[in-house]
């Protein structure tokens, strides 16, 4: 899987990243925000509060996000730890 190395927030519920392989760019979740307990990034503190964790990325209260789901909205493919089992990008993009 890479990781994600770097994270930046920015405006309007949009992200910078950079992954271990050197893919970078930002990926927007403002169609996220909001929703379920993702509604805490309404506070701007909190999501801007966005860090690296464990090769992913974490705001406050524990929320986090899948680095794999991540990657491919970058750009639009399957890290190397998904390209192999359909069925658990499918099931990615169906939480999506």
């Amino acid at each position: 899987m890479d990781k994600i190395v770097q994270v930046r927030p920015l405006e309007n519920y949009r992200i910078w990243l950079k992954f271990s392989d050197g893919a970078q760019g930002e990926v927007d979740l403002s169609d996220l925000a909001g929703r379920g307990v993702l509604a805490a990034w309404t506070d701007p503190n909190v999501f801007n509060a966005v860090r690296v964790e464990g090769g992913g990325i974490e705001w406050p209260g524990e929320i986090d996000m899948c680095p794999d789901a991540l990657y491919l909205r970058l750009t639009g493919k399957a890290t190397r730890s998904l390209s192999g089992d359909p069925s658990i990008l499918r099931a990615m993009l169906e939480d999506w």
